[in-house]
């Protein structure tokens, strides 16, 4: 088989389905649809939306074309191996900030993959900096009209951008976006900000730049560099301080009351890391607009209390949980496990998860724990790189407080009980002698995992 079908490998039929009336089977790979080769799954989605399609698979080294009776848009019923169809492109920038960079030898080899591929910020929300994806190339993509895309812009300054990102051409970058904005594709941006590198007068400019650009460029996320202790031979780089992240917000709200004004929303987030470098309160939900950037840790905080409360407050979801700590034993014990950059906003819900229970007759006893960041080093304070053998070394210091230890989902591998250095969610209970319970996102998650869990 062509090493490019590989990626075209057919690994679900589903029963009664176009596909499967039609007598595709799984393992066949799809070689075109309706005489037109398939280069990945935008095309494979634009071709299949046709009605009756013919559709040309190899099987056993001989192409059989089959036409699924369906009609237009319908699913055709047919899964693959690879979602993309195509191999997913890899950085191709040196960037200064580079958190893969910063890893140690030794972990699994996915750790060390950069995607950038924008096809996967399409289909997963992933960032991307369009620097491998040629005009042509765009321009293809764009022609799919599909929304939204999630750029790294890190700085509109052409020249500074070649030299943060490490890619001689990574200074189109208004003329690559322009691309997506004149297709009528909502773009969101991120910046990753490096002290005496793009921010100051630097992320001045940047605003400027792309608050000028079309209304469908929606919203820019603002967070701090994250710098590991693995920096050796790399460019020197600090940290933020109290004073520098205080300086940023300050420029950040300026122009978040100019985009108020001129937009209709603050159009640019700072992470909640900021907030708490910065030492000032987060903002309120209003402030957040939908939240449209919360996988860059904006506005995470503020949601999960404005959840927590709700659940909490609201006259069914309490009504219900009430019924269901009925049966639960008189004491609820356990310990919650996060970074320290929220940890004091997980002991205050944590506080009042346990308001709830006393007053519904319980005994509680739930602590809160900032697990400090012994593996990639005490900079890195977010609860999704926390280790298994620092949870373990840490958390064991103070005992099981009852049995039960809550880590948050993110310090999971997605989709397995296996923490970022390969240790397992077994091994970890057996050397705590604890139960560990993944917390899921929302507030609901939380409050069920410590009440209920």
């Amino acid at each position: 088989m062509d090493g490019k079908l590989q990626n075209k490998i057919i690994c679900g039929v589903r029963r009664g389905g176009p596909a499967g009336r039609a007598g595709i089977l799984p393992g066949d790979a799809l070689v075109s649809v309706n005489g037109k080769p398939v280069t990945d799954v935008f095309d494979y989605r634009y071709f299949i939306a046709d009605a009756d399609p013919v559709v040309v698979v190899e099987r056993n080294g001989e192409e059989l074309a089959f036409v699924l009776e369906k009609d237009e848009y319908e699913d055709p019923g047919m899964e693959f191996k690879n979602p993309l169809l195509a191999e997913e492109l890899s950085c191709a920038n040196k960037c200064v900030f580079c958190f893969i960079d910063q890893m140690p030898e030794g972990m699994r080899d996915t750790l060390y993959f950069k995607d950038d591929d924008l096809r996967l910020s399409f289909l997963t929300g992933n960032y991307v900096t369009l620097t491998n994806c040629p005009m042509a190339e765009l321009k293809r993509l764009a022609g799919y009209h599909i929304s939204p895309v999630n750029v790294s812009i890190h700085t509109m300054n052409p020249e500074l951008r070649v030299k943060m990102l490490g890619h001689k051409g990574a200074g189109n970058i208004e003329e690559k976006l322009m691309v997506l904005l004149n297709a009528g594709i909502t773009v969101n941006g991120q910046i990753v900000l490096v002290p005496g590198w793009n921010d100051g007068a630097e992320l001045k400019y940047t605003l400027d730049r792309l608050l000028a650009l079309p209304e469908n460029f929606e919203s820019v996320s603002v967070v701090p560099v994250g710098l590991t202790k693995f920096r050796e031979g790399l460019a020197e780089l600090k940290p933020f301080t109290k004073e520098g992240a205080a300086k940023t917000l300050d420029l950040i709200e300026d122009y978040r009351t100019m985009a108020r004004i001129t937009r209709g929303n603050s159009f640019v987030y700072a992470s909640d890391e900021f907030y708490i470098l910065a030492e000032r309160p987060l903002p309120s939900e209003d402030q957040y607009d939908g939240f449209p950037s919360l996988e860059d840790g904006v506005g995470m905080l503020t949601l999960l209390e404005k959840e927590v409360n709700e659940y909490l407050e609201g006259p069914e979801t309490a009504g219900r949980l009430k019924r269901k700590l009925w049966f639960k034993g008189k004491k609820i014990t356990g310990t919650v496990a996060t970074g320290e950059i929220a940890r004091d906003k997980l002991a205050e819900l944590a506080e009042k998860v346990s308001s709830f229970a006393k007053s519904c007759g319980k005994t509680v006893d739930i602590k809160t724990v900032a697990v400090k960041n012994d593996f990639f080093g005490q900079g890195v304070t977010v609860s999704g790189l926390i280790t298994g053998r620092d949870l373990v070394s840490q958390i064991g210091d103070i005992g099981d407080n009852g049995g039960r230890v809550f880590i948050t989902v993110n310090m999971l591998r997605s989709g397995e009980n296996v923490f970022l250095d390969d240790m397992t969610v077994k091994e970890a209970e057996k050397k705590l002698g604890a139960r560990i319970v993944s917390v899921g996102k929302s507030g609901a998650d939380f409050v069920n995992a410590l009440l209920l869990g």
